[in-house]
C-alpha cells in the first residue's frame, strides 16, 4: 500500500512500522551477511569484499551507486534514492576494528534476543537499519526528496581518505543522520567531543650518567616536567580531558637520555576549547638547559556541539518515537564519529540513530534485535518529516 503525502502523520508512522516489522527477517539476514564479511580498516582486500556485497544489496534496492575508489584504503560507497532538490544524508562506515579471523574467537551467535559478533554493533547493523528505513520510504510512501547514503571504509582510523567526501555531501544536505550505535539505553547523541592527538618530542644531550652527568641534558627528565605541566589543560573546563597514553625515551640506565617522546590524547566540547587546548599543548618552554621541545599534531575531529538546530532535530525524533510508543533519550559522548565533521560544516546532525546494544570494540559486542524495526520506522519518518518541513 502506497500512502499519499497527505496521509496523516500518525497513520504513516504506523504503516512504516508495520512494514519494518514485516521485514524483520530481511533485516537480520542482511546484518548477518555483512557481519560474516570481516572488514578491518587496514585490510583493503577484506574491506572491499564487504563493500562489494553491500553495493549489490544497495543496487537491489534501486539505488544509484557511485564507488569512490581508494588506492590505500577501502573504496567508499555513495547510494542515491529518490529525486528532488533537497537531500538528506545517512552516514556510516563498514570498516571495523577487528582483524580477519576474529570471528573464530567471536562467532556470530543469536541468543537471548541479541546478536553477538565482531562489528555487528559498530556498525553493520546501523547500516542495514538505514537501508530498511530507506526501503520503507520508497515502498510505503512517496518521498518528497532525495536520500543519500554514504558508507565509508576508514572511520576507525580517523577517516583520512573519506573526510573530504563526507564534508562535501554534508554541505549539500538539509540534515545528516549518523547510524552509529545508540547510547546505552537507546539514546541518540546530540553532542560529541572533539578529538585531538599530539606528539611531543624532546631532544636532549647524551652523556655518561655516572662519570659526566653534568655534561648531559636529559630528554626523559624534561619530558616528565612537560607532562606534569600539561595537566593544567584540564583546568580549562569540565569537558576537557588530556591523557598521555604513550611515553618513551632513553636507551640505557647509565646514559643521560638524548631523546624522549609522548603521545597525547585530548578531548574538548567546543571549538573554542579546541583552540585553547592546542595553543597550550604547542606552547612548550623547556625547563632544563640544553633540551628542545617540539610538538606536532592537532585536533583531527572537531567537536559536534548541541546547537539549536541539533536540538530541533532531536525533538522531532523524540516526538516520532513517542507516537510509536517509545522513549528516546539524548546524551553526549567523548568518542568521535564522522558526525563531528558534518556538524562542523554547519549541517544539522543527529548521531546514534543506529542499533542498541553494548560492547563496541569489545569481546561481548552485540546488538539487541527487538528494537531494530521501530528504530528503522522512526528514522524513515524522521527523514520524511525533515524533507517536508526542513530541519526546524
Amino acid at each position: 500500500m502506497i500512502l499519499s503525502p497527505e496521509t496523516h502523520g500518525f497513520d504513516l508512522e504506523h504503516e512504516l512500522l508495520a512494514f519494518c516489522e514485516a521485514e524483520r527477517g530481511w533485516l537480520i539476514d542482511t546484518i548477518l551477511t555483512l557481519a560474516k564479511l570481516e572488514s578491518p580498516t587496514d585490510d583493503k582486500v577484506a574491506v572491499d569484499s564487504c563493500g562489494r556485497v553491500l553495493r549489490q544489496q544497495l543496487e537491489r534496492m534501486g539505488g544509484q551507486l557511485t564507488c569512490h575508489g581508494q588506492p590505500d584504503a577501502g573504496d567508499h560507497l555513495r547510494a542515491e534514492f529518490g529525486v528532488g532538490a533537497s537531500q538528506i544524508l545517512l552516514v556510516g562506515h563498514f570498516d571495523t576494528v577487528w582483524p580477519v579471523g576474529q570471528m573464530e574467537r567471536m562467532p556470530l551467535d543469536i541468543r537471548d534476543g541479541c546478536l553477538f559478533g565482531p562489528g555487528v554493533l559498530d556498525m553493520k547493523a546501523g547500516i542495514v537499519l538505514g537501508m530498511l528505513a530507506t526501503r520503507a520510504l520508497t515502498e510505503v510512501t512517496t518521498s518528497p526528496g532525495r536520500v543519500v547514503m554514504l558508507w565509508t571504509s576508514d572511520e576507525e582510523r580517523g577517516s583520512p581518505t573519506s573526510r573530504a567526501l563526507i564534508e562535501q555531501e554534508a554541505r549539500r544536505s538539509d540534515a545528516v543522520f549518523v547510524l552509529e550505535p545508540a547510547l546505552v539505553g537507546g539514546g541518540v547523541k546530540t553532542a560529541r567531543k572533539g578529538c585531538g592527538e599530539f606528539r611531543l618530542t624532546v631532544r636532549g644531550i647524551a652523556a655518561h650518567a655516572g662519570i659526566e652527568p653534568h655534561k648531559g641534558a636529559s630528554a626523559v627528565h624534561e619530558l616528565a616536567a612537560q607532562i606534569v605541566d600539561l595537566q593544567r589543560v584540564r583546568q580549562l573546563g569540565s569537558g576537557v580531558s588530556l591523557n598521555v597514553g604513550i611515553a618513551a625515551g632513553g636507551t640505557r640506565p647509565n646514559v643521560v637520555a638524548e631523546e624522549a617522546h609522548a603521545i597525547i590524547d585530548s578531548r574538548v566540547t567546543t571549538a573554542a576549547e579546541a583552540t585553547e587546548v592546542a595553543r597550550m599543548i604547542r606552547h612548550r618552554v623547556p625547563t632544563i638547559d640544553g633540551t628542545q621541545v617540539d610538538v606536532a599534531g592537532g585536533f583531527d575531529r572537531p567537536p559536534m556541539e548541541r546547537t539549536e538546530s541539533v536540538a530541533r532535530l532531536y525533538e522531532k525524533a523524540r516526538a516520532i518515537a513517542r507516537r510509536l510508543g517509545h522513549d528516546l533519550p539524548e546524551g553526549a559522548t567523548g568518542g568521535g564519529s564522522d558526525g563531528n565533521f558534518t556538524a562542523a560544516v554547519g549541517t544539522p546532525t543527529l548521531d546514534g540513530l543506529g542499533a542498541t546494544g553494548a560492547g563496541p570494540h569489545a569481546l561481548h559486542e552485540h546488538i539487541e534485535m527487538g528494537p531494530l524495526p521501530w528504530r528503522a520506522a522512526m528514522l524513515a519518518s524522521l527523514i520524511r518529516e525533515t524533507q517536508v518541513g526542513g530541519e526546524g
